[in-house]
């Protein structure tokens, strides 16, 4: 499959650095790789064609800039909080991001710089192997936001790191420095910012090296795992939905927008 295939993808830049191997990089530098409508949409589909491309033995998702992702833009996040329909869209869209990387079946590197927020964390962290700098930010973002943990912390985090763990960073909004991350478990390795890249790539390249049909039935096998979590992901993704129905969202955008704490209610709703 030629190069060609991913001109669907136009937010992410497509080539081959090495044989075997498809490097997929996030291309809104400018925004600190923020997903807009078009780019998160982008994210979740391009797992599909991956899956079908036989000149494709392994996959690195990167990302160009400082960040790999500064996750949903403000707009995405205001139009939550107004619509219905988008809800909707989104729900199936996030659904997607993860189930098509879980179900893709060429193994993913991921190699995470900088801050790694929501959507794009998510595609790190589902990723097969992912590996980060040392001085990376990761940090799910979603209750400071005023929704539920819902893009992928939930199928994930308790598995990688244990359940005290996952509730700790989840709950309080806690980041984790990349160092940190190996050392919890939610990354395979940490490394100096100046050898991700090369590092990643290098691991790209093994697996596009090895045995496809051993490596992907392994992927394959492995992810049953995650699967088994299906329902619990589903849930936290539709009551991350149905949080942005609510008035917290809005409280929490505009917090972010003017750079302040967010004042959310005292009392729960129930």
């Amino acid at each position: 499959m030629t190069l060609e295939a991913y001109s669907a993808f136009p937010s992410i830049l497509c080539d081959r650095p090495a044989p075997g191997v498809l490097r997929l990089t996030l291309n809104r530098p400018e925004s600190l790789n923020s997903l807009g409508a078009d780019a998160h949409r982008e994210l979740a589909d391009i797992w599909r064609v991956v899956d079908r491309d036989r000149e494709t033995l392994a996959v690195l998702l990167c990302a160009k800039g400082k960040a790999f992702s500064a996750g949903g833009d403000f707009e995405v996040v205001k139009k939550l909080t107004q619509s219905f329909e988008e809800r909707a869209n989104m729900w199936r869209e996030a659904r997607d991001l993860v189930y098509n990387i879980v179900n893709c079946s060429k193994p993913i590197v991921s190699a995470i710089q900088g801050a790694a927020v929501g959507a794009g964390l998510a595609a790190a962290l589902v990723s097969d192997i992912p590996i980060a700098a040392k001085n990376a930010k990761l940090v799910d973002g979603h209750v400071r936001l005023g929704v539920a943990a819902g893009d992928h912390a939930a199928i994930i985090w308790p598995l990688l790191c244990g359940m005290a763990k996952a509730k700790y960073h989840l709950l309080l909004n806690e980041p984790v420095s990349g160092e940190k991350a190996e050392q919890l478990g939610l990354v395979a390795l940490a490394v100096d910012e100046e050898e991700l890249q090369e590092k990643a790539l290098a691991v790209a390249t093994r697996l596009a090296e090895g045995a496809p049909s051993a490596i992907q039935w392994t992927k394959y096998a492995l992810n049953n795992w995650l699967r088994m979590a299906g329902p619990t992901f589903d849930a936290s993704l539709a009551l991350e939905m149905l949080g942005f129905s609510g008035p917290d969202p809005q409280e929490g955008l505009d917090s972010f927008r003017e750079r302040r704490a967010p004042n959310f209610p005292k009392k729960a709703p129930f």
